[in-house]
């Protein structure tokens, strides 16, 4: 339940900037908050990052629909007892439906946060699109665990210290 609280939270703040960005910004209007570094913009994307597949919004909806009963059946299943994996998944969860909710009511994702990273320009992106970076990095953190757990459990049967 925790991890569906997780993702609940992140599409409410998630629909919550983009409700403020559509209702105070017009589009393509810009405030910088930290010269030549953040700037909050408003945007739409009607593909996914850097607008890749634009328009192709029958491919979102099939693919979103897929990617979220992978996620919940993967917090039912294998999330128990791994509370990095389950938050992981949960950020996932509610990135993905954040930006799904987007593509069906208005058929665009709305995006406002625009990035200059070491003087580039990066693709202006939403909080569900840093809810998904994010999960998939702890995603990452913990499959280098539990293959790190492995390799210590099995050099620990190998050298004779494994009690069973």
């Amino acid at each position: 339940m925790f991890y569906y609280i997780i993702a609940l939270l992140i599409i409410a703040l998630d629909q919550f900037t983009k409700w403020l960005i559509v209702k105070n910004f017009q589009l393509g209007e810009s405030v910088e908050v930290i010269k030549n570094f953040l700037y909050i913009t408003s945007h739409r994307n009607k593909g996914a990052a850097w607008g890749i597949l634009q328009g192709q919004m029958w491919f979102f909806y099939v693919i979103t629909v897929i990617v979220i009963i992978g996620i919940i059946y993967y917090i039912q299943k294998a999330a128990k007892g791994k509370l990095l994996l389950g938050v992981s998944l949960g950020f996932m969860l509610g990135g993905a439906i954040g930006n799904f909710i987007d593509r069906v009511y208005r058929k665009e994702v709305v995006d406002f946060v625009n990035t200059y990273i070491f003087g580039y320009d990066f693709p202006v992106f939403n909080v569900a699109d840093s809810a998904l970076v994010i999960g998939v990095a702890l995603l990452m953190i913990q499959m280098l665990l539990e293959e790190r757990a492995l390799k210590k459990e099995k050099s620990h049967g190998e050298n004779g210290t494994h009690h069973s």
